[in-house]
Formats: C-alpha cells, structure tokens, sequence
C-alpha cells in the first residue's frame, strides 16, 4: 500500500502516469493490431471489427461501475486507515465482477447480429461485425475480473502489476492475431474471427496472470470467499459511486452510434475511415488519460484523510498535466497525421477520411483532457453524477442535430466533425462548473477565526473534506 496522502502530488502523479498509460496503451494496441491484420480482408471486414468496437463501451459502461466505485470507496478507506472496509469493498466488487461477466456473455450472444444490423452499412459488414463480437465476448467477460483486482491495486497507490500484465497480453494478442486472422504459419485463416479469438486467448492469460500476482503478493487487501456474499448495503456503495461514471461510457455509446448511424450513407470506407481515426485518436489521448487516472485515487486517499486542500491542489496539477499533454498531441496530429495512420489500410478513401476525421477532432483534445480531470477528480470524491450529467450535455447537444443534418441537403461528412467539437468544448466547461460547485460542496475551509492563533500570527491548516 502506497500512502497517497504525504508527499509530492506530483510526484505520485508522475510515478503512478506511466504504468497506467502502459496499461491503457496495451488495451488499445490490441485494437489496433486486429484493425491491422483485419484491413487485409477489405473494408467491410474493417468497418464491421470497428463498429463491432463499439459495443465494447456498453461493457466498459459496466466496467466503469465496478471499477470507479471499487477505487473510490478503497481509495477513502485507505485514507481513513480502515483496512476492513478496504476488503469487504474488494470482495463485494468481485461478487458483482462474476455476475456482469456472466451477463455480458449473455447479451452477447442474443443480440450481437442485432447491434450490428442496426449500424452497419451493408451485410457483408454485418456478417463480419457479428462474427468479432462473438469470438470477442469472452474477453470482455474477463475483463471484470481482472477491473477489479486492478482497481483495488491503483485505490492503495499500485499500479505496475497490473500494467506488466496488460503489456504480456497484448505481446501474446499481437503474436496470436497474424497467425489466427490471416492463418501465418498454419494455413487456416480464421479472417475476423481470429481477431476476436486472439484477443480472447490474451486477455485470459492475463487475467489468470493478474489473480496468481494478487493473490501471492498483495497483503493489504486480499480474496475472501465467506465475503462474496451479497451484502445489499455494501453492494449499494459500490453501485452508487459507479453506476453514474457508467452511465457515462453509455453515453459514448449513444454518441459513438450515433456517429456510425449519419455515416452508414456513405457507405463503408466512411465507416472504415472513422474506426482507424477514432482509434488512433484514442491511442494518443491515453497519456492525458493515464495523468487523470493518477490524480483520482490521490484525490480518493486525501479525501478520506480529510486533506481538501490536497484534492483541490491535485485537481489544479493534474489538469496543468494534462492540457500540456494534449496539446503536443494535438500539434502532431495537426502537422503530421500521416505518422498516426500510417499502415491501417491500403484504400485510398478511407485513408482519406480517417486523415480529415484526425485532424478536425483533434481541436478538441485540450477540452477533452480537462473532461478526463474533472471526471477522475468526481470520482476521487465519491460522487460520480455530475460526469453523468456533462457526459448527457454532450450526446444530446451532438446527437439530435447530427440526424437532422443527416437528413438536410448537402450534408457532408465533416459537419458531424465540427458538431462534435462544439459539444466536447461544452462539456468541458459543464464539468469545470459542476466541479467547482462539488469542490465548493464537500470540500469545507476552516472557519475565519481558526485561521488565525491568538497572538494574530497566521496557520495554514489543510482544509477539511466533509463526510461524504
């Protein structure tokens, strides 16, 4: 366990940053190497793999309730030196980890080829997004398992064991996908199905990686079966902190779909060229997210300690971070997006489009990165509805005039790009305000006359946060 609450908010930061980027990237890296080794099978294989990617935030949705609830409250108790709620919070998470795995499954196999029917372009796109998506889902069924265990770790301060597995799957996905997509050294290409299988095989290696590491090695908070009951109260914290932050991966569903939806018109390089971009677009916004992820449980472990002036410090460090991160970023997709997307796909139209989607969205990577603060920042202090709330300002603001200028004459692919920068810019500033008036809310000064002792000379005492 790593004391989040003494020391440089920088440095832990900085120390925390580049294992969960390391992590992130791996997950991503995966993606894109199914994407890659897909592009060989034509633009209906690649536009199907994509969309099919898509549903993948449904899941994340669900993920995102275990994940941010279990860091959030494990992060508190930390803070408070209460071991024992630290792993009754644990081992409810992996109870509720077991049951959304199962569901995901589940839906998966029920409703699979219908999703895709409803945002593909054509059948052979349908045919080969249904066909991921199934070899897929037992990837995203582990991936619970391994949210949990690595939330617990990154709430006490650890986060390397977990990005050392996501860097082993992700050698054994790349190693894999060459030899089950496109059959190297065995001669039986499995097409999309061998990108789904390898990602699959993977991810399950790592999560039988990750529980061997947790089990073994980690002390302060560990499995305990006689704790897997379901205990409602404690289930309802978990839920409570989560289900907002999951909602708002459902919400990018909505919007992803909806991207995918006015872009169906255009037949399936479009849909192609918005997959690679969004892709790689995600790919270089992972260290922005990387530093806002960092800040979150040293928000959760000071506000457990009652240290507010260390989350409001956190907040202000972590956001300075992260727009320098960004707009680097930005700059480089600006100036050279070629070295971004180099590779993906031997079509000229689609890499034609995937080039005007990088460069028009990536105006909006600074707004994007202060969405990612405010966001990890809600988390940290265990009230995740305002995420919910900006992340609803942004479909609604985007998805409703995004159809109806589908339906207008001379509508053109680029507006929807546009659309979305002014709906990303305005979801920033919602998540400033919201943060602010939380900040404002849980985050109490001390009162005038403590500020000062009685010989007039001035104490700085940490401001305190309020129960929650």
């Amino acid at each position: 366990m790593k004391d989040l609450a003494n020391g440089s908010i920088v440095r832990h930061i900085l120390a925390m940053t580049p294992p969960i980027m390391a992590g992130m990237i791996s997950i991503m890296v995966c993606q894109l190497v199914d994407l890659y080794f897909v592009s060989g099978l034509g633009d209906a294989a690649v536009a199907g793999v994509a969309a099919a990617g898509n549903a993948g935030f449904l899941v994340s949705a669900l993920m995102q309730v275990l994940g941010v609830g279990t860091v959030a409250l494990i992060a508190h108790a930390v803070g408070r030196k209460d071991r024992p709620d630290a792993n009754l919070i644990f081992n409810q998470a992996v109870a509720l980890s077991v049951l959304f795995g199962v569901l995901t499954l589940v839906a998966g196999a029920l409703l699979a080829r219908a999703y895709m029917r409803s945002v593909a372009a054509d059948q052979a796109t349908i045919e080969a997004g249904t066909t991921y998506l199934l070899w897929f889902m037992p990837a995203l069924a582990l991936e619970f398992v391994m949210q949990v265990t690595a939330s617990a770790l990154r709430a006490t301060g650890i986060v390397r064991p977990a990005m050392l597995v996501r860097v082993v799957a992700v050698v054994i996905n790349i190693a894999l996908a060459p030899v089950l997509i496109s059959g190297w050294g065995t001669g039986y290409a499995l097409g999309v199905a061998g990108a789904g299988l390898a990602s699959s095989i993977a991810v399950a290696i790592g999560a039988l990686m990750l529980l061997v590491y947790f089990r073994k090695v980690e002390r302060y908070v560990a499995f305990n079966p006689a704790q897997w009951r379901p205990q409602p109260r404690h289930l309802m914290r978990i839920l409570n902190v989560g289900l907002p932050a999951g909602g708002e991966f459902a919400m990018m569903f909505i919007f992803m779909a909806v991207v995918y939806y006015v872009l169906r018109d255009f037949g399936a390089a479009a849909q192609a060229g918005f997959g690679i971009g969004q892709r790689v677009l995600g790919l270089i916004q992972m260290p922005a997210l990387a530093v806002a992820l960092a800040a979150g449980p040293i928000a959760g472990q000071n506000v457990g300690a009652g240290n507010g002036a260390r989350v409001r410090e956190t907040f202000v460090k972590s956001a300075l971070i992260t727009s320098a991160v960004m707009v680097g970023f930005m700059m480089l997709a600006q100036l050279k997006p070629e070295l971004l997307l180099a590779g993906f796909s031997n079509d000229r139209e689609t890499m034609e489009i995937a080039y005007l989607f990088l460069r028009i969205i990536s105006l909006n990577m600074v707004a994007q990165g202060l969405i990612f603060t405010c966001s990890s920042m809600f988390q940290g202090l265990g009230n995740t509805k305002p995420v919910l709330l900006s992340s609803a300002t942004r479909v609604f603001t985007y998805s409703l005039p995004a159809i109806w200028l589908s339906t207008r004459p001379g509508f053109r692919m680029e507006h929807v790009w546009y659309l979305s920068i002014a709906a990303t810019t305005l979801q920033a500033a919602s998540s400033l305000w919201l943060l602010r008036r939380e900040f404002g809310r849980r985050l109490v000064l001390p009162p005038p006359e403590q500020a000062m002792e009685p010989s007039g000379s001035e104490v700085a005492p940490p401001a305190r946060a309020s129960a929650l």
